[in-house]
């Protein structure tokens, strides 16, 4: 099975995550893996947004979660069978394609019914004692099943149950055999007997199937004709019509009308409860019209899943898209600290104390000696100049500046120019469009003993907006607070031309007399050459949590 790869970023993705995915997968692209796709766990952040459309790059594919969905199990051609198709045929597709359920389809194809081998084997090979000569069948399905054709009468798709008498005893015998039957729910099968022929015309059955191929006289014909008997002549012999004939009950007949369903694009777990349901051995998979789209057994729960990850920009599974630890992760490329779990098995594991992932990505280029075009190198670029704020981070390392410059001459951008512009162009607050979007854009989650801590961070060029948005800020982190149940929940927004950071916190009162920072006012702290998140906040706040 062909797999597709997802190269995507943490979630509440910033330009590094979005950039270093669309990097790598373009690398990975031209190494000639064409199962690798850029992905993205959230919207893009106005910076990014920004650099985007400026390079004409689209957009990568959003994935709200990676749960495995009940699409993700079904890995055969459904096989159906319509419901006025014949026990025969539904036979004939248990042999053909070795499956125990057929779901039964109406002519919209939705299903009706689901027809177990072994319930269908039960009817037949276990009927009780006094429906032993009972056919349940339609004219058209018991003519259809006999490879045969009508001499009078037609055939229609109403059910019926005849009593089969089989006509090769004397006619004195056989009439008297019948005499206790409605004539109406007779069906007599015989060969070119004219005498249980005639017996079964003059006493009006309902139908009469003569067989080896053999025709019936002409006044016997008429005769049919006039006393409303449906004569059908089948090429079998009577031991072998016989059979066929039994089995030619229309399977919405015999299926079984209450089934388990379930939508094609729920979860593997929800599908996993209904199968562990009393006496459900198969589940009817639909679209969302209602239409069949395939059928899930137990064995469907082991079926490998089409599509895998690589992680960039993090590691950790608390910061991944949702639904990551269900799914295998055959990479990571990371420049932050080591909170991953456990894999199954080796993987690729790229991290390095760099300012950026796409610094790792860019060297991943030169590594294998691709140049990446003058797109995919802007963009790099980008990330590399948004992550360590146009190289003046105190994350910014030697590598992160050799890559910037090598990223340089082959996108053909300066790139302190650039990068003032990503910032100018994406530093007023009100591109975020929401107090709650500005907290949530770049948000991360940290954990630390039994704290969790969550921080969002924006750049901004002067604090006049910040202060005219603080309480509408403080009331977002107020509900993400609660919402995670958070120990503390802060927004750091940082000021790229004084290097300063004004952290709003909403939080514990105690971390206010261990802060080590002045207060400018409640729940807002000054942070003067402060500016990452990574290097300088996580460590300062993780160190004070230890002495609350």
């Amino acid at each position: 099975m062909i797999k597709t790869t997802y190269v995507i970023g943490h979630r509440n993705p910033d330009t590094d995550s979005i950039a270093s995915a669309i990097g790598y997968a373009a690398l990975k692209q031209q190494q000639g893996d064409s199962t690798v796709v850029a992905a993205m766990a959230g919207a893009p952040n106005p910076q990014t947004r920004y650099i985007l459309d400026r390079l004409k790059i689209p957009d990568p594919l959003f994935l709200a979660d990676v749960h495995p969905k009940v699409r993700d199990s079904l890995k055969r051609q459904t096989v159906t069978i319509h419901r006025q198709a014949s026990a025969y045929e539904a036979l004939e597709l248990f042999n053909k394609y070795t499956v125990r359920v057929l779901p039964v389809v109406d002519d919209d194809y939705k299903p009706c019914g689901l027809l177990s081998l072994l319930r269908l084997s039960e009817s037949y090979l276990l009927p009780s004692h006094d429906k032993l000569r009972q056919v349940t069948t339609t004219l058209q399905s018991l003519v259809r099943t006999l490879a045969g054709h009508f001499e009078t009468g037609a055939g229609n798709d109403t059910p019926i149950t005849l009593n089969l008498f089989i006509g090769a005893m004397l006619e004195e015998s056989f009439s008297s055999r019948i005499a206790g039957y409605n004539p109406d729910e007779l069906l007599i099968m015989t060969g070119n007997r004219r005498t249980i022929q005639q017996a079964a015309i003059e006493r009006g059955v309902r139908v009469l199937v003569v067989t080896g191929g053999h025709q019936l006289d002409d006044d016997l014909l008429s005769q049919a004709g006039a006393q409303g008997v449906a004569v059908i002549l089948t090429p079998h012999d009577t031991a072998t019509a016989a059979w066929p004939a039994r089995i030619s009950t229309p399977v919405g007949s015999l299926a079984d009308k209450e089934f388990a369903t379930i939508g094609v694009d729920k979860s593997l777990a929800t599908l996993r409860q209904k199968l562990m349901g009393a006496n459900v051995t198969a589940v009817v998979v639909l679209k969302g019209d209602g239409t069949l789209t395939g059928v899930a057994t137990r064995s469907s729960l082991l079926a490998p899943l089409p599509y895998r990850l690589i992680l960039v920009d993090h590691n950790e599974l608390g910061q991944a898209v949702s639904g990551a630890e269900e799914v295998e992760i055959v990479e990571v490329i990371d420049h932050h600290k080591l909170g991953n779990s456990h894999s199954n098995s080796p993987i690729s594991f790229i991290t390095s104390p760099v300012g950026s992932t796409c610094t790792l990505v860019a060297r991943r280029y030169r590594e294998c000696s691709i140049e990446p075009d003058r797109q995919i190198a802007a963009l790099l670029l980008a990330g590399i100049l948004s992550d360590t704020v146009i190289l003046k981070s105190p994350t910014t390392t030697d590598a992160d500046h050799q890559m910037a410059a090598w990223l340089e001459e082959r996108s053909g951008l300066v790139a302190a120019d650039f990068g003032r512009d990503i910032f100018a162009a994406s530093s007023s607050l009100k591109n975020y469009g929401s107090a709650e979007r500005v907290v949530t854009a770049d948000f991360k989650l940290f954990t630390h003993d039994k704290y969790s801590i969550g921080l969002g961070q924006v750049e901004v060029i002067g604090f006049d907006e910040f202060y005219s948005m603080k309480e509408r800020l403080l009331e977002a982190l107020a509900v993400l607070k609660r919402r995670d149940n958070l120990f503390i929940a802060g927004l750091m927004v940082t000021d790229i031309t004084t290097e300063t950071t004004l952290f709003l916190v909403e939080g514990h009162t105690l971390i206010a007399h261990v802060m080590e920072y002045p207060q400018l006012e409640p729940h807002l702290y000054e942070f003067k050459d402060v500016m990452s998140r990574k290097k300088q906040m996580v460590p300062h706040l993780l160190k004070i949590l230890a002495r609350v």
